[in-house]
């Protein structure tokens, strides 16, 4: 008998666990009111704040001084290639260069390949025009910037 009411205690006693378990994930499943953000936003997307390709601060001035001259370049000087620098080349290049993309500051790999097919002609770029801006494209872009120097 007694093992009889331990069994009994026992199975009552899970059968209580599961009862309570799935009351509990029942009810928290059913909660709402809780607010869920969307995985996509429908924002704008800005581009990177600042994209030197690979000039320090007083080479990237340099070229600021330059677009400012030539490019209207609203300003500052302060040596941080951001959205409105690029926004600037984007404009040279598609005067100049083949650049066919919106002028959004954004120096991505069609600004990338406008600005290789500038410093393959003016400024010892050797490789191939492919929007990837490697060692070669900045020793280029280097070159432009040391000679921009005299715009500022």
């Amino acid at each position: 008998m007694r093992a009889l009411t331990r069994t009994f205690v026992s199975a009552t006693a899970v059968a209580g666990i599961l009862v309570g378990s799935l009351a509990g994930a029942s009810s928290s499943f059913a909660t709402t009111g809780v607010a869920t953000k969307p995985a996509v936003s429908t924002k704008e997307v800005s581009p990177l704040a600042v994209d030197n390709h690979g000039l320090n601060t007083t080479e990237a001035r340099w070229v600021q001084c330059w677009l400012m001259d030539y490019w209207s370049y609203p300003g500052p000087l302060d040596g941080q290639l951001g959205t409105n620098s690029w926004k600037a080349m984007q404009r040279f290049l598609a005067t100049y260069h083949g650049y066919t993309g919106n002028i959004d500051g954004d120096p991505g790999p069609n600004t990338n390949r406008a600005l290789q097919r500038y410093l393959k002609s003016q400024w010892n770029y050797t490789d191939s025009i492919d929007g990837i801006f490697g060692p070669n494209s900045v020793a280029a872009f280097k070159r432009f910037a040391g000679w921009t120097a005299q715009f500022c």
